[in-house]
C-alpha cells in the first residue's frame, strides 16, 4: 500500500513538473527564444560590425600609442550638444564653452576589433549633484587617431548584443529584468525537463524525422534540450550572476548608497589610489612608458602582455593615475591584473595582487559567459549551443501547437491560432528581422541622416510584418492543418539571406571569392553563413510544403469519407 502511495506521488509530481515546463516554457519561451538566437549571435558580434561598416575592414590592431594616437584623440572629445543641453537645467550658473575638468579618459580593444572605442567623461562645475559628469563616446581608426563616424550602427556589439540581454527595453532596465527573470525560470524548466524525462540516455539518441510532425518534433526538442543541456544552466546561471548586483540586487548604489561610497574611500585609501580631485593642477607623465613598464612587469609573472583596457583618472589634477589593463585573450576567466601608475610622475602605485578564491570564481563564471578568449573552436561550440536552446524552444512551440490544433479544431475554439502565429513570429519572424537589418545596411545610402536608426526601424518592421503575416495565414490552423506562413516565411528567409550576401557584393565589392582570396573571415564567414541559411531554408520550406500538400489530401479524404 505505501509502494502504491509513494508511486501515485511521484506520478503526480512528474505531471506537475509537466506542467510547470510546459506553461512556463509558452509563455517565457518567446523570451528566451530570443535570448539564445542574439546571444548565438552575439558570439560573433564584432565581426557583424565589420560586415555592416565597411570603413573598418581591417585587421585586427593592438591598443596604439598614447602619446602619438589617443591623447589627439581625447582632446578633441567634447560631450554632445544634446547631453550639454539636457545637463543645463541641473546646473548652478553658466555652462562654460569646453569642459576641461577630465573626470577620465579610457580606451578599449579586444582581439578582434580592428577600431578603437574611446570614452572621455567630464565634472560640470555647479552641478547641484556632484556625482553627476558628462560623457562622450568615439570611434577611431588605431593606426594613425583618425576619427571613424559614430553615426554607424553596430549591429552586432551595438544592437544584437544587447538585444540578447536587454531586448533594448531600456526603461528603468526594464529588458534585462524581463530576460533575468525569464533565465530564472528556466532553471526550473530544465529542472523539471529532467523530471520529465527520465530517461536522458535514450533520448540523446532519439530522432525519428520520418515519423509524424508531433513526434519528430518532441524527439528534436528533447534532443537539443539533452545534448546541450550544461550549456543552458550555465550560460542561465553565469547570465544572473553577472547581473545581480548590478541591476538585480545593487544594495550598494540604493539603499546602501552612503555606506557604500564611504566603503570605496576607505578601499581607495588602502589600495593607494586616489578616490577624487584634490583641486592641485599637474601634468602628465609618458604614458606609453607606463604601458611599457606594465607590459615588462606581466612578462616577468609569464603573462602575455596585451592591453586590453587604459584608464587615465583626474586628468590634470595631482591626484590623477593611469590604470593598464591586460587583455587576457589567453584564459577563460575575466582578468585584468591591473597596474596602476601615478599620472604626473609616472611612479607605480600598486600591482593588483592575485584574486582571493571567491573573485577567481566570480571572475570565470563571468569570462565563461562573455567567452572574450582567444579559442575560436570553443567559440563556435557556444554558437551551436546558442542554436540548440533556439531550436529546443521552437520545436516546443511546434509540438504544443501540434498537439492542441485538432483537439481546438473539434470544439471550434481559435486560441491554438494566436499560439501558433506568435509562434511563427518568434521562430522564422525574428530570423527575418535579423536579416531585415543586414539588408536594409546595405540598401540605405551611407550620408542619410539618422541612418542607424533607419535600420533599427527596418528590424523592428519586418518583425512586425511577419507577426501580421503568420496571423494572416492562421486560418488552416482552427481546421487542424498546418499554418502555411512556416513555409512562406522559410522561403522568404532564403529570399533575404541571399540579398544580403548579393548587395554586399554590389555596395562593397567585397564578394566572396576576394575576401576568401584575402582571408578576411568577418566578411566571408558571415557571407558563407548567410549562404548557409538561405539552402537551409529553402530546404525547410520546400520540406514543409510537402507536409502541407499531404496534409491537405489527408484532409480532403476525411472530409470525404465524413460526407
Amino acid at each position: 500500500m505505501g509502494r502504491t502511495g509513494a508511486d501515485a506521488m511521484f506520478h503526480s509530481f512528474r505531471q506537475a513538473m509537466a506542467w510547470l515546463h510546459t506553461w512556463f516554457g509558452l509563455v517565457l519561451g518567446f523570451v528566451l527564444m530570443a535570448a539564445f538566437f542574439f546571444g548565438a549571435l552575439s558570439v560573433f558580434d564584432r565581426e557583424i560590425d565589420r560586415w555592416a561598416i565597411p570603413a573598418t575592414r581591417f585587421e585586427p590592431q593592438p591598443m596604439p600609442s598614447f602619446e602619438k594616437v589617443l591623447r589627439p584623440a581625447f582632446e578633441r572629445l567634447q560631450p554632445p550638444p544634446e547631453m550639454v543641453e539636457a545637463m543645463r537645467p541641473r546646473v548652478d550658473g553658466p555652462m562654460p564653452e569646453r569642459f576641461d575638468r577630465i573626470a577620465y579618459w579610457s580606451a578599449y580593444t579586444t582581439h578582434r576589433d580592428p577600431v578603437l572605442a574611446i570614452y572621455a567623461g567630464w565634472e560640470v562645475p555647479g552641478a547641484k549633484n556632484a556625482d553627476e559628469q558628462l560623457y562622450a563616446v568615439g570611434t577611431i581608426d588605431p593606426r594613425d587617431g583618425t576619427p571613424l563616424p559614430d553615426d554607424r550602427l553596430k549591429i552586432g556589439s551595438g544592437f544584437f548584443f544587447p538585444l540578447h540581454y536587454g531586448l533594448t527595453l531600456d526603461w528603468k532596465n526594464l529588458g534585462i529584468w524581463i530576460v533575468g527573470f525569464s533565465a530564472l525560470v528556466m532553471l526550473a524548466a530544465l529542472v523539471s525537463g529532467v523530471v520529465m524525462h527520465r530517461k536522458l540516455f535514450r533520448e540523446l539518441f532519439t530522432f525519428r524525422p520520418g515519423e509524424a510532425r508531433l513526434r519528430s518534433a518532441l524527439d528534436l526538442h528533447n534532443l537539443t534540450g539533452v545534448v546541450a543541456l550544461p550549456f543552458h544552466f550555465f550560460f542561465a546561471f553565469t547570465g544572473l550572476v553577472i547581473f545581480s548586483a548590478t541591476y538585480y540586487f545593487p544594495l550598494g548604489h540604493t539603499q546602501l548608497h552612503e555606506l557604500h561610497e564611504l566603503h570605496e574611500q576607505h578601499e581607495a585609501a588602502a589600495l593607494g589610489l586616489p578616490h577624487g580631485r584634490s583641486g592641485v593642477p599637474a601634468g602628465l607623465a609618458n604614458v606609453d612608458a607606463m604601458v611599457a613598464e606594465a607590459q615588462r612587469r606581466w612578462e616577468a609573472r609569464g603573462m602575455a602582455g596585451d592591453v586590453g583596457f587604459l584608464v587615465l583618472q583626474h586628468v590634470g589634477d595631482a591626484n590623477g593615475y593611469v590604470s593598464v589593463y591586460r587583455a587576457g585573450t589567453d584564459r577563460i576567466a575575466l582578468v585584468g591584473q591591473g597596474i596602476h601608475f601615478k599620472a604626473d610622475t609616472g611612479a607605480l602605485l600598486r600591482e593588483d595582487p592575485p584574486a582571493t578564491p571567491v573573485a577567481r570564481v566570480a571572475e570565470f563564471l563571468t569570462g565563461l559567459h562573455l567567452q572574450h578568449f582567444r579559442h575560436w573552436l570553443l567559440r563556435w561550440l557556444y554558437v551551436f549551443g546558442g542554436l540548440m536552446g533556439a531550436v529546443c524552444i521552437a520545436t516546443g512551440f511546434v509540438f504544443f501547437v501540434e498537439k492542441r490544433k485538432r483537439q481546438h479544431a473539434r470544439v471550434g475554439s481559435q486560441g491554438v491560432r494566436i499560439v501558433d502565429a506568435l509562434a511563427v513570429t518568434t521562430v522564422t519572424g525574428m530570423v527575418l528581422a535579423a536579416l531585415g537589418i543586414l539588408v536594409a545596411n546595405r540598401l540605405l545610402p551611407e550620408a542619410l541622416p539618422g541612418r542607424g536608426d533607419w535600420e533599427r526601424y527596418a528590424f523592428w518592421g519586418t518583425w512586425a510584418l511577419a507577426l501580421v503575416h503568420a496571423g494572416w495565414r492562421s486560418a488552416p490552423v482552427a481546421r487542424g492543418l498546418p499554418n502555411p506562413a512556416w513555409r512562406e516565411q522559410c522561403r522568404a528567409i532564403a529570399v533575404l539571406a541571399v540579398a544580403a550576401a548579393v548587395l554586399n557584393w554590389i555596395t562593397t565589392g567585397d564578394h566572396l571569392l576576394r575576401t576568401l582570396a584575402a582571408g578576411y573571415w568577418p566578411v566571408a564567414g558571415l557571407d558563407l553563413a548567410l549562404l548557409a541559411v538561405a539552402a537551409i531554408a529553402a530546404a525547410a520550406g520546400h520540406r514543409l510544403g510537402r507536409g502541407a500538400e499531404a496534409a491537405a489530401r489527408i484532409g480532403a479524404h476525411g472530409e470525404a469519407a465524413h460526407a
